[in-house]
């Protein structure tokens, strides 16, 4: 039974149909100063098994305040760690050059571990980082039901299934490397906001308080962040601090020698 109601409350399509509604009538969903946002960057990281449409309405609820949000381009987050921040990576360069300075983060879930890995390796591109339910502390202690998932596509790609998670991921150096690269503190010159749940289904909220970054409690699902508007009202200050830089920010510097980050 827990698990029956561990599905239905976590379903994308539940979180949609009760939380757009109410996002969409709070006072934190019309834009008051379109020019708020300040032409700064954001790259927008889905969550694992999503692909960019979940993030469609923050990407909209940013652009009505002239921020410039893109998404990371890594599908639906199923493939492997090394693989997904090279290309986060990429689009956080390019982003970066577009806007003319560095850009900030925004990841559910597993996508908020990703770009924290991806600002470990390359710190110079981010002016922020938002991570929305994302077990930063321990990624394999989310709901047991996602990570038997996740080993499930991890199986396939041992039949040449490609673009998928692979054993790697799991056990042996891809996962040690990744597990070390999460403990990496955050610079202190870059603000981070960790938002978490306790009625979060999926990931622990516990795992998901990075001691480096602002821990800020919410009462949403996991799958219902990017629809809540609580989240927003969090963000919308934080965000706003960020953008008030942007014509300051420094100019990109080459890329450092590569911290391999699986």
């Amino acid at each position: 039974m827990a698990a029956v109601d561990t599905a239905l409350s976590e379903h994308t399509l539940h979180a949609i149909i009760t939380g757009v509604p109410s996002l969409l009538r709070h006072p934190v969903w019309p834009a008051t100063d379109p020019d708020q946002g300040n032409g700064q960057g954001v790259v927008l990281v889905p969550g694992f098994g999503v692909g960019e449409y979940s993030l469609a309405l923050t990407a909209s609820w940013l652009r009505a305040r002239g921020y410039k949000p893109i998404g990371a381009r890594i599908g639906f987050n199923v493939g492997c760690t090394t693989t997904l921040v090279d290309r986060i990576v990429q689009r956080m360069t390019e982003h970066a050059d577009a806007t003319g300075g560095p850009i900030v983060l925004i990841g559910q879930s597993r996508g908020g571990w990703l770009a924290r890995l991806a600002t470990v390796r390359r710190p110079e591109l981010v002016r922020g980082l938002v991570m929305l339910g994302s077990p930063v502390l321990d990624p394999l202690g989310a709901n047991p039901s996602v990570v038997k998932l996740a080993r499930s596509l991890a199986r396939l790609s041992t039949y040449g299934v490609p673009g998928l998670l692979d054993q790697d991921c799991f056990e042996g150096d891809c996962y040690r490397e990744s597990a070390e690269a999460l403990t990496i503190p955050l610079p202190s010159s870059i603000p981070a906001v960790a938002v978490y749940s306790r009625l979060d289904r999926i990931a622990p909220w516990k795992l998901c308080r990075d001691p480096y970054a602002r821990c800020v409690e919410v009462r949403s699902s996991h799958t219902g962040m990017a629809f809540d508007p609580e989240v927003y009202t969090a963000l919308e200050p934080r965000l706003r601090r960020w953008a008030r830089n942007h014509d300051t920010a420094k100019a990109v510097v080459p890329e450092l020698p590569r911290q391999r980050v699986s």
